[in-house]
């Protein structure tokens, strides 16, 4: 009703390509908010589960979805899913899967424009490194009980699963005999019957390629451990594979994501924290992340510093519930926006009212007190912008400065809905570098003061007019701008893009971005003299989900009732 009442746009026909692993949810919950954004959908299903897709499409029109609007296109990813993609009437894409596939997924639509001159839409979750830091004051038995349905539940092949556990030297031993004893003790088998915890993973490649990685594993001298009870005479004839633990030197060792029952352990010293984080950030992905400790200041530490869409505190890392935790990653790990997030739906929309995103929160910060103090700060640098366009009689741009004064989200937490024992929160956050690319000082501004907005740093191209207005800017406002001589290059680094020109220059920009190594970037482009710029695609989204009733309980809980 939203949408419909603030007189909004659908994009036009949007793919969704869904993957095996969550063949009914991520199937379902693509068509649903493709659907409810006004957009016809061409469904594309893994080729491992038509299925299961095909009798969620029987549902869904028989509640009453008009056959035209959904239509379930099965097969092969290289020819049907990249025959969609590639199709110029196709006006956005969705897709969950491997990162290396998204990337070549952005490079299929990079060149093509919609019909108001803007890049296809591509939302895009992909894999994760997921790690958990383990420090020596957790409960030992509760770690065990998290990492076990972590990393090994569904085989684990879920994008969330655990992948990295980050243990204390102090405590490393005691938890890895209790986690063997566990592992011992978990039965492997057909998973129909009630009694089995792992069932095969998908395909006998998938099998072959995890069991090529463990075997490597040994050759570099690493310790292995597998063991589980297997059930059933399936076992000699399925994909199964024995949930494997194995130690690592370093985490930096694990260079790609094993999609199945295989977790790592590195230890670390405490005084080494700070060094570790590091590494789980370099490694580029940034999907989920799990802590365990009793200690506040290590909590925080980990939360405000980890690049990691989806956090946990004390609970394990997998079965994000939407609504209460909206789920995507970051970097290597997602596009963005979160799926069941405030801001998904109006990714899949061409237009909308500028303050409609602002209003959404508003209307739910009525009900519940949002965090603005991160926020208050962001908006200092947009304040002296303000202040330098009215000293030069710019009125156009102190009325933009305060348009997205208003508008801006960025740097605010809001506590979500959940269960007793749980608390989550959502936070809008600014993404880190954003190119602007405008051939004028008017459009360079506005690209800047929506920068400001949502207190991300710019990068422009050294030239005109780049120079030019950094140098006449207040040296606080010139802190946040980057000249820089070539931005094509990898090394220069940004994650948003904002351009100014006309649409033979916004081609060939997203080509161009669609070839850097790394995260894909999206590019925001608009005509000159459009400053109606959408601050959602510059920031991320974060979920924290804490269990309160962790390490002996809460005493906050004490006083419910």
């Amino acid at each position: 009703n939203d949408l419909r009442n603030d007189n909004c746009r659908p994009l036009g026909p949007v793919v969704c390509i869904s993957p095996w692993n969550f063949p009914l949810a991520i199937f379902s919950g693509q068509v649903a908010a493709a659907l409810a954004a006004g957009n016809p959908v061409l469904a594309k299903p893994a080729e491992q589960t038509p299925l299961i897709a095909a009798q969620a499409v029987r549902l869904m029109l028989e509640a009453g979805i008009p056959e035209g609007v959904l239509q379930l296109l099965p097969g092969q990813g290289e020819t049907v899913g990249a025959g969609l993609v590639g199709d110029e009437r196709v006006k956005g894409v969705m897709f969950t899967g491997s990162t290396e596939v998204a990337r070549l997924l952005q490079r299929d639509i990079a060149g093509r424009l919609d019909n108001q001159g803007r890049p296809i839409p591509l939302i895009a979750e992909t894999g994760g490194q997921n790690a958990m830091i383990v420090d020596s004051s957790a409960l030992t038995e509760q770690v065990v009980i998290d990492v076990v349905s972590s990393a090994f539940d569904s085989a684990g092949q879920r994008c969330s699963a655990l992948r990295v556990l980050c243990l204390q030297e102090d405590s490393a031993d005691r938890v890895i005999e209790m986690l063997k004893g566990a592992m011992a003790e978990s039965r492997l088998g057909n998973p129909e019957r009630l009694s089995v915890d792992i069932g095969p993973v998908i395909d006998a490649e998938a099998k072959a390629g995890i069991e090529k990685h463990i075997q490597g594993m040994r050759d570099k001298g690493r310790s292995v451990y597998q063991v589980a009870i297997a059930e059933g005479e399936e076992i000699k004839r399925g994909t199964f594979v024995m949930p494997t633990l194995i130690e690592l030197e370093s985490f930096d060792e694990l260079k790609r994501e094993i999609f199945g029952p295989v977790l790592h352990v590195v230890r670390y010293n405490r005084k080494d924290l700070d060094q570790l984080i590091e590494q789980i950030n370099a490694s580029g992905y940034g999907l989920t992340l799990g802590v365990h400790t009793r200690i506040d200041e290590t909590i925080a530490k980990v939360v405000d510093n980890v690049n990691a869409g989806n956090m946990y505190v004390n609970r394990n890392i997998v079965g994000a519930v939407v609504g209460v935790q909206p789920f995507g990653g970051e970097g290597l790990s997602g596009t963005g926006p979160k799926a069941g997030g405030p801001l998904y739906l109006y990714r899949l929309l061409s237009t909308r009212p500028a303050d409609a995103i602002a209003r959404h929160f508003q209307a739910d910060d009525a009900r519940s007190k949002a965090d603005t103090t991160l926020r208050d700060q962001q908006l200092k640098t947009l304040t002296t912008l303000k202040t330098w366009a009215a000293s030069s009689q710019m009125n156009d741009l102190v009325a933009l400065c305060e348009q997205f004064a208003e508008q801006s989200q960025s740097g605010i937490t809001r506590v979500l809905p959940g269960p007793t024992g749980e608390r989550n929160t959502y936070s809008v956050l600014p993404r880190e570098h954003v190119l602007c690319l405008a051939d004028n000082e008017a459009d360079l501004l506005a690209q800047l003061a929506a920068v400001l907005a949502v207190g991300s740093s710019a990068v422009f191209q050294d030239g005109e007019p780049g120079k030019t207005v950094r140098a006449r800017l207040p040296k606080e406002l010139q802190a946040k701008i980057k000249l820089v001589a070539d931005w094509s290059k990898d090394e220069v680094a940004f994650d948003a893009v904002i351009h100014h020109g006309h649409s033979d220059q916004l081609r060939g920009v997203c080509e161009q971005v669609a070839k850097r190594a790394g995260a894909i970037v999206g590019v925001h482009g608009l005509s000159n003299g459009d400053h109606q710029i959408a601050l959602e695609r510059l920031v991320i989204e974060r979920a924290v989900s804490v269990n309160t009733a962790a390490a002996g309980g809460n005493a906050s809980l004490m006083t419910i009732g």
